[in-house]
């Protein structure tokens, strides 16, 4: 399914640390990854880098995944990291080989890429003991913040496409306005 992408005009709303923050800090999105040194990531609706650049002194390698261009041109403004690349690429076709990515994680876009084709693409990338990290809007929340509700999947929903998917839940979290979810391959 998935719905529009966030308006890349607006980009630089997507640096506003307080307000970022405030649904998922970068320490839970560490803690959720859980990296080594040499792992190779990606994230998936990278956008203007924001969570990036907090994952990027982690592991070997990110790829910052957005289906915008536009986004790209904001983030080299801004300043990649070294060990960042930066793939413009819908999430239904990603440009690595099997089993390239030891984790790959998704920071409020899973409701704008949600799809069979999306998770079966992400299960092809992920290598067998790969972990998936999803941190996206609930639709149990309240719209004030992010996408309408009417946008949004609820927890339920996503963790029965991911395990529909072939993934098992490793954690999962609901929060007023949003959910989180760690899943691995089966």
């Amino acid at each position: 399914m998935g719905y529009h992408t966030f308006d890349a005009e607006r980009a630089d709303e997507l640096e506003r640390a307080g307000r970022r923050y405030r649904f998922v800090s970068a320490e839970e999105l560490l803690w959720a990854l859980s990296l080594s040194p040499d792992d190779t990531v990606a994230d998936l609706g990278s956008g203007t880098g924001f969570f990036t650049d907090d994952v990027a002194p982690h592991p070997g390698a990110v790829h910052a995944v957005d289906v915008q261009e536009a986004m790209h041109e904001h983030y080299r403004e801004k300043g990649v990291p070294e060990n960042v690349t930066l793939a413009t690429s819908d999430v239904s076709d990603l440009p690595f080989d099997d089993d390239a990515l030891d984790a790959a994680f998704s920071t409020m876009t899973y409701h704008e890429f949600a799809s069979d084709d999306a998770l079966a693409e992400i299960r092809r990338v992920l290598a067998p003991d790969g972990r998936l990290v999803v941190v996206d809007w609930a639709s149990t929340g309240s719209g004030e913040d992010g996408p309408p509700v009417d946008e949004r999947y609820s927890a339920d929903e996503a963790v029965t496409a991911l395990r529909d998917a072939g993934f098992d839940i490793e954690h999962e979290a609901v929060r007023p306005e949003t959910f989180l979810l760690i899943a691995t391959l089966e």
